[in-house]
């Protein structure tokens, strides 16, 4: 997967963090929500704009740090 288009920093939003594209939601965000005990399917209901993609993309992210 092309992260790249999923995952964006830009200075100035969230402090510079990776977020989603089109979003204010941060990769560290999912990933905390996840490690707390969400499921993809409630991350998703709680912020719509999210897809499974994002989540994998978070994922991912996160294997690669």
């Amino acid at each position: 997967m092309d992260q790249t288009s999923i995952i964006h920093m830009q200075p100035g939003v969230r402090g510079g963090q990776p977020c989603f594209a089109g979003t204010r939601i941060s990769v560290k965000d999912v990933l905390d929500y996840l490690a707390s005990g969400m499921s993809s399917d409630e991350i998703i209901v709680d912020f719509p704009e999210l897809t499974e993609a994002h989540i994998r993309a978070a994922v991912e992210e996160a294997a690669l740090s």
